[in-house]
């Protein structure tokens, strides 16, 4: 009797069980892909759970299909480049563009604006809000200079500005009976990252500044999270198969032995309940990790 031959992916290839590798390797796919606007979070999301559910590389293959591989950069187009520089090659730099800016105004009368995403912010923002309120998000966005304004009149209104990490805040507003937050201030810049003046006048209102993260960073370092507790486990689960090993081997050595495997177990008791207490301590730190995205979902819908 022989064995079946396992089925043909349509490609020619066989459709073999997929590793944990294959799907991480897939997911890093997926990361870059939204970081370089490929994707948005809503298909990133779509992708990367069906990726963790694959079961072999027949389930894989589609998830990536359309996208390049990692480090293939797709055909030059003659005027304007597809391919978003990644951090180490360009850093800042690269989201410093020069031109005027794709918007230099925002108004909310007894309503309100947003400027977010991937946009050009100009070397002088102004805004205005009465009875209303506005959001200047600067996280996506490149830098028409190494040193911006964003000016913020707020007149029984609220101005909240958003700004990626590593780029220095400066804040200069005047508040009567309202205020301006300095609470990013003093915060030292990356290298080459662009400087952000906050200024303006607030009458009765508020101008907040924030430093965060985008929702895409925020899936790629709780990925990273993850991936570390993986391996944590299966380190210490190493550890205790070993320290079982070892105490199976002494129990057949007389009393010597004996005793040696006495000190096995009440090692592997140990560790098991350290493994146990760590265990616990990670589903603590999820739950506040689910907590604290639930509250920026929250935030970025608001």
């Amino acid at each position: 009797m022989t064995d079946e031959l396992p089925d043909e992916h349509p490609d020619g290839l066989p459709e073999l069980r997929a590793s944990d590798a294959d799907r991480e390797q897939v997911a890093e796919v997926l990361r870059d892909a939204v970081a370089e606007g490929r994707l948005d979070m809503e298909e990133f999301e779509e992708r990367l759970e069906a990726t963790y559910k694959a079961r072999t590389y027949k389930e894989l293959a589609p998830i990536t299909r359309d996208l390049p591989a990692p480090g293939v950069t797709p055909p030059p187009v003659p005027t304007v480049s597809m391919v978003k520089q990644p951090a180490g090659a360009g850093g800042w730099a690269g989201r410093i563009v020069g031109g005027d800016g794709s918007s230099r105004w925002g108004v909310a009368v007894l309503g309100g604006f947003e400027r977010k995403g991937r946009w050009t912010m100009p070397k002088r923002f102004n805004s205005f809000a009465f009875w209303g309120g506005g959001v200047i998000d600067l996280r996506e966005a490149n830098f028409a200079d190494a040193e911006v304004v964003v000016n913020c009149v707020a007149i029984m209104g609220g101005m909240s500005v958003i700004v990626p990490p590593g780029v220095e805040v400066l804040v200069r507003g005047i508040g009567v009976m309202g205020g301006f937050d300095h609470s990013e201030e003093g915060v030292e810049g990356d290298p080459g990252a662009p400087r952000v003046v906050v200024t303006g006048f607030a009458f009765w209102g508020g101008v907040g500044v924030e430093r965060k993260v985008t929702k895409a960073e925020r899936l790629r370092q709780k990925e990273e999270r993850r991936l570390e507790k993986l391996e944590r486990k299966a380190a210490r689960q190493e550890e205790l198969e070993e320290s079982r090993r070892r105490a199976l081997e002494g129990s057949g050595s007389g009393d010597l032995g004996h005793r040696d495997s006495l000190d096995e177990a009440r090692s592997i008791h140990r560790a098991a309940m350290e493994q146990h207490r760590e265990l616990m301590r990670e589903h603590r730190e999820a739950r506040r990790e689910e907590r604290r995205e639930r509250r920026d979902d929250r935030r970025d819908r608001d």
